[in-house]
């Protein structure tokens, strides 16, 4: 059995302790509105297109080393916040997305979220059906998203318009889940310590194998590294050569799944349309629940999404790094979607 070990305690939280919004709610001030705006100018004069911008071209003065700080709580605090203050009202959707982009060039550099090679992408109802073997999350409408991870060591959404109903976003603490696992099931928590298999959802590269190898948890060097995405690891079984999940594998991942839908250890989380919502992709599992759309009304969710590298995380498993040789990092693109 791996040498299993409770990992990172202080990392943990349950919901009670974070009944409180104002404890996980970074609320801009006048002054930092301001900043944003004039560093939106500045970017927009350069470029209308969010992958000319670096960081150096959306100075934050001020607001940087309040973003450092809120990196450091999502790497070795929390890991989640949300960011209020910005007047939806007050922006274009190509403003809003450029306000977006700049703030995450401040928390990290952003990576390849498919094989389109999407630096920023859309969350939105796309027409694709749950039926669809192929179809990301991030694609289906009005069905809620079970918990998981994504891809990359911080997850960013900014909402920039709600449905008429639902659509809630959920964070759960997968470093409660995992310490919970190792002191009341340890063979559970040792079966998802060896590689699961994923499905690719068939944005694999053309000839490779259709399903990707990564363990649940992994312990580097102290501190835990998560990647579950329950329904990917069930659907790998499609493919005749994906390695079989074992029946403890399986209880395992319902273990998990059951300690992650408790109440007690997530916090469900409304976003209004200028909000934006960071997660520590390796800490927190997120989900969202089911929401209806109004089209005839005008009323369609939609959100943008960021996943960024971190330098804080200067050290993590190999099979975590930024892999800028890969075929996703072969285009640099980013969603435009509008919705009327």
């Amino acid at each position: 059995m791996t040498d299993l070990q409770i990992l990172e305690p202080h990392c943990e939280w349950t919901a009670d302790r974070l009944a409180d919004e104002s404890l996980w709610t970074e609320h801009l001030t006048d002054h930092e509105l301001r900043e944003l705006d004039e560093a939106l100018r500045l970017a927009m004069a350069k470029s209308g297109d969010v992958l000319d911008i670096g960081r150096e071209d959306f100075p934050l003065p001020r607001l940087h080393e309040r973003l450092v700080a809120i990196e450091d709580e999502l790497i070795n605090g929390r890991g989640f916040v949300r960011l209020r203050g910005i007047d939806r009202a007050r922006y274009g959707q190509a403003e809003m997305e450029m306000l977006y982009w700049g703030i995450g060039m401040h928390l990290g550099r952003p990576w390849p979220q498919n094989a389109r090679g999407h630096l920023l992408g859309d969350v939105t109802d796309q027409g694709r059906s749950p039926d669809d073997p192929n179809a990301r999350g991030y694609e289906l409408g009005g069905a809620p998203l079970p918990f998981h991870c994504d891809g990359s060591d911080l997850v960013g959404l900014l909402c920039l318009q709600n449905g008429i109903r639902g659509g809630l976003s959920a964070v759960a603490n997968s470093v409660s889940i995992h310490n919970i696992m190792v002191r009341e099931s340890p063979e559970l928590a040792a079966e998802l310590y060896e590689p699961q298999p994923y499905d690719f959802r068939g944005e694999q590269a053309p000839g490779a194998r259709p399903y990707y190898m990564v363990p649940v948890f992994t312990n580097w060097n102290g501190r835990l590294f998560v990647r579950c995405i329950p329904p990917y690891i069930l659907a790998s079984q499609r493919h005749p050569e994906a390695p079989r999940l074992t029946d403890r594998a399986r209880r395992a991942l319902q273990r998990l799944v059951e300690l992650a839908n408790d109440p007690r250890h997530h916090v469900m989380m409304e976003l209004r349309p200028g909000d934006m919502q960071f997660i520590n992709n390796y800490h927190v599992l997120h989900g969202r629940t089911a929401y209806e759309d109004k089209k005839s009304a005008g009323k369609v969710r939609h959100l943008k999404r960021l996943w960024l590298e971190t330098d804080i995380l200067a050290d993590r498993p190999p099979y975590f790094a930024n892999n800028i040789g890969s075929h996703w990092a072969a285009k640099r693109t980013a969603s435009r979607m509008t919705l009327a």
